[in-house]
């Protein structure tokens, strides 16, 4: 009695074994999981996967990035979930395999010659007739035309009668185990090239990313993967005339560094592009040398159009700045200076800099050759964008400022000059971007330079918009603005101004002086010195000191003064340095104008200078994809099961028929039936030709 709870055990842990194999081996559960991986990949398809870290923040907030982290949405195709899914729908899959085939392989062989004559009467395609041939020619009579229409044929003898049974199109079984083999294959290939192996080797190897900065060739070896990893998926960025024999792989903590069994050098980048800007052609001439042979040899990687080379594909993937070199002017925007001075950068390299006893770092970001933009329609790529916040202040002062950033009617793309970007970054570690345009950009037929900034690089650039002079340069607004700033040159101007708006007033005139008070007051305000940052915002708070019925009339006034003093502050200036001054007409008036503009928008600018690219040595980069993916030929082998098995499945149809003969006075008598899995035109056809064909005694 002992042993009988044993057996019990024994049984429902068999019965337990049963239903787990019989759940994974099920349509639904195999359904349910393509379902949560397709949702998986639609995430993955619409979220950019292995991006930095700073990006998702950016994006999502810090709430929903360490949610999204915790669910490794920004690895979701190496995430474990995904894996382990991924792994159970193998399972799934082969179980259904391993426990289908054998079926169906049997009913492939079987020729179904158990069937009785009642049976087939019950077929809805039967058909019976009377032939004047013994049993035995009939029967071998019936076996030839079959064959002749292409079925397989068996003769079988039964009591006191023969059995023709007859099959064709049993290869469509072949499609049920060949699409499902597919998906087993397919995945394994998949996995095979997944980030499998490099995590084993992470576990097993105590490989770790790396997070930090620094020379690729100064990086530990347990943040480095070996020649001999299986798989991989990485990109390199060589500049021109530099090589690389190192891979960066990014992980979500970081990047792991693959090394490669080539040297890549690349010898030149070509680049061509369309009309509108865009990439049209880019190529790397470059020479690759095989560490172990030591052979080299020339080649072109074009898109499309990879290096394949002992395993390894290259890829050109994209191009970046290779570090050109910068020669840029820098002007102060702080204080009464206004000579420029000489600052030296490259692209991905920091420069020092110490301006209005504060000290900076210029990162330089980025560098572009020429840049296609809609400089005046309404293309959401326009270089400009509206007005700027003291314009329309300025506007409602009652002041037409003449924004070069209205909207246009000109549709053409224009080709605006180089440009550079940097950040500015103080020494408590905030910084600014700023894309500055090397040459004026004509806007609404005035020249204009740009200079954009933003504090995030999720913001568009606001731009600081510069009028040329003269001489197709900034040196007049930025003496303009040293001269602004700078008392002596504001008292000045304030009586530069009395005088020419009341010639015949004596120099002890109080009506003069009082003009020449309210000048300096109002340029006071406007240049910052009374307590405000300056611009138009703290003419605007002035006024919305004064009662409501007067402001309007007051701003009149403030602004036809404002705009004769700063008039009288540019000559003055020009004067200082020994310069005539300029005659007083439209086009003057029009830059002294959007000179002013400028400097109400200097006010938000952030930055204690203005950088003006003068002269660029353009060094070019390569960005190329590197992957070695043994399961590629795996995968095109279960794509191509895969083919066959749906064109087996949809294109191929089992037909079985059956002809039951028996002895007749008459001769014989024959009973025959047709059946397949789907009734389509076809069969009809068929099954009407089949019943015409067998009765004819010919």
């Amino acid at each position: 009695m002992s042993s009988i709870p044993g057996k019990e055990t024994a049984r429902q842990r068999s019965r337990l074994s049963a239903d787990i194999v019989e759940l994974l081996s099920s349509m639904r559960f195999a359904i349910s999981l393509l379902t949560v991986i397709s949702i998986a990949s639609v995430i993955g398809t619409v979220l950019k996967q292995n991006e930095p870290m700073p990006n998702y923040v950016n994006q999502f907030g810090p709430f929903w990035f360490e949610v999204f982290g915790k669910l490794d949405l920004y690895t979701v195709y190496s995430a474990w979930w995904f894996l382990l899914i991924m792994a159970f729908l193998v399972v799934s899959t082969s179980l259904c395999i391993v426990r289908t085939t054998p079926k169906l392989l049997k009913d492939m062989r079987s020729w179904r010659e158990n069937i009785r004559e009642i049976s087939l009467r019950n077929f809805h395609h039967q058909a019976e007739w009377v032939a004047p041939l013994a049993r035995p020619a009939l029967a071998q009579q019936t076996a030839e035309r079959l064959a002749h229409s292409g079925y397989a044929t068996r003769i079988v003898e039964k009591d006191g009668a023969t059995l023709v049974t007859a099959k064709k199109g049993a290869g469509s079984r072949y499609g049920y185990i060949f699409a499902h083999s597919a998906i087993v294959i397919i995945m394994l290939g998949g996995m095979l090239d997944s980030e499998l192996p490099i995590r084993f080797q992470q576990w097993a190897f105590d490989k770790t990313p790396f997070s930090g900065s620094g020379l690729i060739s100064a990086i530990p070896e347990k943040h480095r993967l070996g020649v001999q990893n299986p798989t991989f998926r990485g990109n390199t960025q060589i500049s021109e005339g530099q090589a690389s024999d190192v891979a960066i792989i990014p992980q979500g903590e970081g990047v792991m560094l693959q090394e490669l069994p080539i040297t890549i050098q690349l010898k030149k980048f070509h680049i061509d592009f369309y009309s509108t800007g865009m990439p049209k052609l880019f190529a790397s001439d470059v020479v690759v040398r095989d560490k172990e042979t030591g052979k080299t040899f020339p080649a072109t990687i074009k898109v499309n159009q990879p290096l394949l080379y002992k395993g390894l594909a290259v890829y050109q993937s994209s191009f970046e700045d290779g570090g050109t070199k910068l020669k840029v002017s820098g002007y102060p925007l702080t204080g009464s200076a206004s000579a420029p001075f000489d600052i030296d950068g490259v692209v991905h390299e920091s420069t020092p800099l110490k301006q209005a006893g504060d000290e900076y770092t210029i990162e330089w970001t980025g560098f572009r050759p020429f840049n296609v933009e809609n400089v005046t329609g309404n293309d959401p790529r326009a270089v400009t964008q509206g007005e700027s916040l003291n314009e329309q202040l300025a506007r409602t002062l009652g002041q037409a400022t003449g924004s070069a950033g209205k909207t246009a009617n000109n549709k053409d793309l224009q080709n605006v000059g180089p440009s550079v970007q940097y950040k500015l970054r103080d020494k408590t570690g905030q910084a600014r971007e700023y894309q500055n345009y090397m040459q004026p950009v004509t806007l609404d037929g005035v020249q204009m330079f740009l200079s954009g900034m933003r504090s995030s690089p999720a913001d568009n650039f606001s731009y600081l918009r510069i009028p040329a002079d003269d001489e197709y340069s900034v040196r007049d607004w930025m003496r303009l603005r040293a001269a602004l700033h700078t008392p002596e040159m504001r008292e000045q101007a304030a009586r530069r101004y009395a005088e020419r708006a009341m010639p015949n007033a004596g120099p002890s005139d109080q009506l003069a002086g009082q003009l020449a008070q309210s000048a300096l007051k109002g340029i006071n305000i406007f240049a910052g010195v009374e307590g405000d940052q300056g611009g138009f915002i703290a003419v605007a708070r002035f006024l919305d000191q004064l009662p409501e019925a007067d402001r309007e009339n007051a701003a009149r006034i403030y602004m036809k003064i404002l705009n004769g003093t700063m008039w009288e502050l540019w000559q003055a200036a020009r004067a200082k340095d020994g310069l005539p001054p300029v005659p007083a007409d439209q086009k003057h008036a029009q830059f002294l104008q959007l000179a002013t503009n400028a400097l109400a928008d200097s006010v938000f600018y952030g930055a204690p200078v203005y950088l003006k690219l003068e002269e660029f040595t353009e060094v070019k980069a390569s960005v190329l994809q590197i992957t070695r993916s043994p399961g590629k030929t795996v995968v095109y082998i279960g794509c191509l099961l895969l083919t066959l098995g749906v064109f087996a499945m949809f294109y191929i149809r089992e037909r079985r028929i059956w002809v039951w003969l028996r002895d007749d006075a008459q001769g014989s008598h024959a009973l025959m039936a047709m059946s397949t899995q789907r009734k389509t035109l076809d069969f009809e056809q068929e099954f009407n030709d089949i019943k015409a064909k067998l009765p004819q005694t010919a």
